[in-house]
């Protein structure tokens, strides 16, 4: 989830960016002296290695005179389209060597038959000021909604009738006491102790080692929560921006995620969502901006090595080279851990698979009716955890796209489409009783095995920080040492830290803030 400042900010916004069309896996070769740039900011890379041939044992480098240093981006998700854009900004020659067909990593569409499927149902919360900012880079804010308030209606197969979570006119934390003074799926005893625990977690140092070493569980369990307090309220919330319950999540975590949604600013935890297929949020658009921008932007392009070179970087993607004086290593974990050279983070031997990662799956349902009127709800009691009404992104035109969206998905993430059906499909009806009889037109799932990072006790000391060792060399990622969760916001900020890492080691420093202030 992700997040806004309530009040009106002073646009800190990206200069604008692009990308340049590549076919095939090969990067480009350079342009002739009787060609033209397609775009008038669009430069030739300071550095062109052409594609390896199986006889020279090497590449042939060539360098363009009078160009700025380059700048390679491995990875199109977030924090790698955020690092690319802030550095193009900036006036660095940047490419951006993405794997896959598309931008946009995780936060990605489809298209099923008609559909326009999302590969997971991503909101984000008012106070996520680093993703807000990004997508008003990238030209989109018009493409949201955010809640005025935060109201979220809550469903239960054991309550007769719904209840909700809304803030009032009160300042944080009193915003949600009387909402949770009514909240039926609790015994009253429970949601009176709920202000305690709140109070105490406001308290909480979320950078202190002996916070992160600590579950969230057990800290609310010592803190007068109930099991059942834990499960009903506080998971609510946790498991859908930890992909983890309390019981198996970091206190650091938990505390950054409730102080800064919660227990600070009354506004904070109001809800936002894409109102068009995630591709026509992120991909596309970055690839847009990033093009305006002069970057090149590279597709299908797999960066299977990285190695040091005469004071720059060696990057080998397929058959073909490039050279660059600095890398921003926006990729996930693992894939971090096998390009990045011996030393380069001062992390355990095997971090990255201690790190671990946390899977979501998401099941959608077509119905041949409207059944829901909410944009969303969420649901206690029940393996349902949340639901959203998809059917203006998906493109239905009759009846009702809706998705289930089930984190910390373990004990489902292998499971059969036709086990899940089983489990889901009753549980689902349960909490939308308009659904009892209608008929289903579609049932799939989409998964995510590797979502996000697990976020157990002790997870701060396997992030690392966005310098690296290695001179020139960076880090990006919603899993690199944040200090938010693996979240939309994080992976901007990681981005955002990459960028400033390298921008301001540059000797031109001062040339880079004074650009970023009048922008």
């Amino acid at each position: 989830m992700v997040c806004r400042r309530a009040a009106t900010r002073a646009a800190a916004r990206l200069a604008q960016q692009g990308v340049l069309p590549c076919h095939g896996r090969h990067l480009p070769a350079a342009a002739g002296a009787h060609q033209r740039p397609a775009f008038a900011r669009v430069r030739p890379p300071a550095f062109l290695v052409r594609p390896r041939k199986a006889d020279s044992g090497g590449a042939c480098a060539v360098r363009t005179a009078g160009v700025s240093a380059r700048t390679v981006v491995v990875g199109g998700g977030l924090a790698g389209i955020t690092a690319a854009l802030r550095c193009a900004d900036a006036g660095l020659d940047v490419t951006l060597l993405e794997a896959k067909g598309h931008l946009g990593g995780l936060t990605h569409s489809f298209r099923r038959g008609e559909l326009d499927v999302d590969n997971g149902q991503h909101v984000f919360l008012r106070c996520c000021t680093s993703y807000l900012d990004l997508l008003d880079r990238l030209r989109v804010t018009g493409k949201v909604h955010l809640q005025p308030k935060l109201a979220i209606q809550v469903r239960s197969p054991r309550q007769p009738r719904p209840v909700w979570l809304r803030r009032n006119g009160l300042p944080a934390p009193l915003h949600l006491a009387d909402s949770v003074l009514k909240y039926r799926p609790l015994p009253l005893g429970d949601r009176l102790k709920f202000a305690t625990a709140a109070l105490a977690l406001r308290g909480v140092d979320p950078a202190a080692p002996a916070t992160d070493a600590q579950s969230f569980g057990d800290w609310l369990g010592r803190h007068g929560q109930s099991e059942q307090a834990i499960t009903k309220l506080w998971d609510l919330v946790g498991i859908a921006t930890l992909n983890a319950p309390a019981t198996a999540a970091s206190l650091s975590l938990a505390a950054t995620v409730f102080q800064l949604g919660l227990l600070t600013d009354a506004a904070a935890a109001d809800i936002g969502w894409s109102e068009v297929p995630l591709r026509e949020l992120h991909g596309e658009p970055a690839k847009a901006r990033l093009t305006e921008a002069g970057a090149q932007v590279l597709l299908g392009t797999k960066v299977t090595e990285l190695s040091s070179v005469d004071g720059g970087w060696r990057v080998v993607a397929g058959d073909s080279v490039v050279l660059a004086d600095q890398v921003v290593l926006a990729v996930p974990p693992d894939v971090a851990h096998r390009l990045l050279p011996p030393g380069a983070v001062d992390l355990p031997a095997g971090w990255a698979r201690e790190l671990g990662s946390s899977p979501i799956v998401n099941v959608h349902v077509v119905f041949d009716r409207t059944v829901l009127t909410e944009p969303f709800f969420a649901a206690v009691d029940s393996p349902v955890q949340w639901v959203f009404d998809r059917t203006r992104q998906s493109g239905v035109d009759s009846g009702q796209y809706v998705a289930v969206s089930l984190s910390a998905a373990d004990d489902l993430i292998d499971v059969p489409v036709r086990e899940i059906r089983e489990r889901i499909l009753p549980a689902l009806r349960q909490v939308l009783p308009r659904s009892e009889g209608v008929e289903v037109r579609d049932f799939f799932v989409t998964r995510e095995r590797h979502a996000t990072f697990r976020p157990s006790p002790g997870t701060a000391g396997l992030r690392p920080q966005a310098v690296t060792a290695a001179e020139g060399l960076v880090l990006a990622g919603a899993w690199t040492a944040t200090g938010w969760p693996a979240t939309m916001e994080g992976a901007v900020r990681s981005g955002d830290a990459a960028a400033a890492a390298l921008l301001d080691a540059r000797p031109d420093r001062t040339r880079f803030l004074s650009r970023r202030k009048d922008s």
